[in-house]
C-alpha cells in the first residue's frame, strides 16, 4: 500500500511526509514523496500538503506536468482516500480570493477568503493552538478523539463551505472557522497535524486506516 505525498515545492512537505511515515509504522503503508504522475495515479492514498498563498501553491501544483490530472484520476475517478493539509485543504475549494480570484480544484464546493475575526484583539494570522469542535465526531478521521483536542494553526485565510454537511470540525477564532472538511473519500485539515503532537499523529493514523 502506497501513500503519495505530492511534491510541488510546498514548504511543509518533508515534515508532513515524516509525520506520515511515523504514523505508518503501525499501519504498514509505504510513504513516498513524489511528483511522478504515474506513481500518483497508482497510489492507494494521496496527501497534498501546503503552506503560503493559495495562488502560489496552485501555480506550483500546475507547474508540475501531469500532477493535477494524476491526482484527479486517483482521487476523483478511482476514489482513493485524499488528505489536504493547510493550503492543501484550501486548494480543494472552488475559488480562492487571496491576491485576486484564483480557481481551485473544485472538489468540495466553497470559497477561501480572508480571516476576519469579530474580536479586533485577535491577530492575523491565527497562529498557535486552538480547540477543535467536532461537528462530525463519528467520522473515522476522528477515531479516539473528542471535541477539545488541540490542533496547531497558522493561516490568514479560511474555507467558507457551500454545504454545511461538508464541515467535519471547526474552531472559534472570533467566530467559527472551518478546521476539518470532507465528503466521500476526501478530507482536509486547516491545521497542521505534523505540528499537532499526539492529536496530529492520531489523525494521520486514522487517515491511513480509513476505508471510505
Amino acid at each position: 500500500m502506497t501513500v503519495a505525498v505530492i511534491d510541488y515545492g510546498a514548504g511543509n512537505l518533508r515534515s508532513a511526509a515524516k509525520a506520515l511515515a511515523f504514523a505508518a509504522r503501525t499501519t504498514g503503508e509505504d510513504v513516498i514523496v513524489t511528483a511522478d504522475p504515474h506513481a500518483i495515479a497508482r497510489a492507494d492514498r494521496v496527501v497534498l500538503p501546503g503552506v503560503g498563498a493559495f495562488a502560489e501553491c496552485k501555480r506550483g501544483l500546475e507547474a508540475v506536468p501531469g500532477v493535477v490530472a494524476a491526482m484527479s484520476e486517483a482521487v476523483i475517478v478511482k476514489g482513493r482516500p485524499f488528505l489536504g493539509i493547510c493550503v492543501g485543504m484550501q486548494l480543494m475549494a472552488t475559488v480562492g480570493v487571496e491576491y485576486g480570484e484564483h480557481p481551485g480544484l473544485d472538489w468540495i464546493k466553497g470559497r477561501v477568503v480572508k480571516l476576519t475575526p469579530n474580536d479586533p484583539t485577535l491577530k492575523i494570522p491565527q497562529m498557535g493552538w486552538n480547540d477543535l469542535n467536532l461537528r462530525r465526531p463519528d467520522h473515522p478521521i476522528f477515531a479516539g478523539l473528542k471535541s477539545g483536542a488541540h490542533g496547531y494553526f497558522v493561516h490568514s485565510y479560511h474555507y467558507l463551505l457551500d454545504r454545511a454537511e461538508d464541515l467535519l470540525a471547526d474552531v472559534d477564532y472570533g467566530g467559527p472557522v472551518a478546521a476539518a472538511i470532507g465528503r466521500d473519500n476526501l478530507v482536509g485539515l486547516q491545521f497542521h497535524p505534523e505540528k499537532s503532537q499526539a492529536v496530529g499523529l492520531a489523525l494521520l493514523g486514522n487517515f491511513l486506516r480509513w476505508k471510505p
